[in-house]
């Protein structure tokens, strides 16, 4: 593995499985050192386990923009700078529009649009010192109408439009902003992804594609590209990884 990251600090939210643990894995492999962020304290173990001396983590509950604030802060006063935000945390839930709760809604807009939001505004005054970058984890439900997932596929396209707007605020810095947006996903949250008893599958066809899951691996492997000054031209990109879903 080469060390594209040797000397770099990154932050990574939902860092305790999934994605978030594969980016933290991968960063860390290539030399990063990786404050790991996550509201699991036993699967953030588990990921320092894994990684080694590279990691540090940080449990946080990252609906409250005051904890998206503290992890920045907590990253400052390990590491000293921060080179990469990777605003990787999200949930996922499928239900009947008419079904959705308030409290749901709220929940789903906190953790999905709001933390990003929030650990950005926090971090790009310390990515602005080192010529850093951000790489948000959107969705191909950010790109797609999607039957049963509503308030998700609002989220993820408001992660769509922080990523561009943020690009375009900060053209004339040396700071980069872009997102990838994965389709299905071999993940424990794809794996305990439940729908309703009573859906009409058909609706569904349209999103579920014709090729097999991808890996987190996979997506880890594209963020250290993105993260990485090999993508130093890369600004304002949502770069798909999802086996063609969105291509019609």
């Amino acid at each position: 593995m080469n060390s594209r990251f040797e000397g770099k600090v990154a932050l990574v939210t939902g860092a305790a499985s999934g994605i978030g643990r594969a980016v933290t894995l991968r960063l860390a492999s290539e030399g990063a050192a990786v404050l790991a962020v996550d509201v699991d304290g036993e699967g953030l173990d588990e990921t320092a386990t894994r990684a080694g001396a590279a990691v540090t983590h940080h449990r946080a509950d990252l609906s409250d923009p005051r904890a998206c604030a503290g992890a920045v802060d907590a990253c400052m006063r390990t590491h000293g700078r921060l080179d990469v935000l990777g605003n990787v945390a999200g949930i996922a839930r499928a239900e009947h529009v008419q079904d959705v709760t308030v409290e749901q809604y709220r929940q789903m807009m906190a953790v999905n649009v709001d933390a990003c939001f929030f650990l950005a505004q926090a971090a790009i005054p310390h990515l602005l010192e080192t010529s850093g970058n951000i790489v948000n984890l959107a969705s191909n439900a950010a790109l797609m109408g999607q039957a049963y997932t509503v308030v998700y596929c609002m989220t993820k396209g408001a992660i769509v439009q922080l990523t561009r707007a943020l690009a375009l605020e900060f053209m004339k810095t040396p700071l980069r902003v872009n997102a990838i947006a994965p389709g299905g996903t071999d993940t424990p949250l794809s794996r305990n992804f439940k729908v309703p008893d009573d859906v009409d599958f058909d609706l569904m066809k349209p999103y579920i594609g014709y090729r097999p899951s991808g890996s987190a691996d996979d997506v880890a492997t594209l963020f250290a590209y993105l993260a990485s000054d090999d993508a130093r031209s890369v600004h304002g990109a949502i770069v798909s990884i999802d086996n063609g879903l969105t291509a019609a």
